[in-house]
């Protein structure tokens, strides 16, 4: 599970950026082309509207400015913040996928 957390609000750096839900769509489009057999869920929080304790958790890390969104969390686990590179994200997938095998 790919969980992308950010706001529908931009922040104030990140104006020439895509937003936090558009980056979740680029990210969803560009794994499932890279790892077509791998079953991976991608879900975005609102860091205004978290539904579980985990998001909860990290919405407050964001609003309190220890992260920066669009936060990008696989598995419990931080692989990207503000602007994500696909090749930290392929690579942390394909660790992922590996334990899974």
């Amino acid at each position: 599970m790919i969980t992308v957390y950010g706001a529908e609000q931009k922040c104030a750096s990140c104006i020439h950026l895509p937003s936090a839900r558009e980056t979740m769509e680029w990210l969803e489009a560009a794994v499932s082309r890279k790892f077509p057999d791998t079953r991976i869920q991608f879900h975005y929080c609102d860091i205004e509207r978290p539904e579980t304790e985990e998001e909860q958790q990290f919405a407050e890390k964001i609003l309190e400015e220890d992260y920066f969104y669009p936060l990008v969390v696989l598995n419990g686990e931080v692989i990207a913040e503000g602007d994500p590179r696909l090749p930290t994200v392929f690579r942390h997938v394909e660790t992922a996928a590996e334990k899974q095998i």
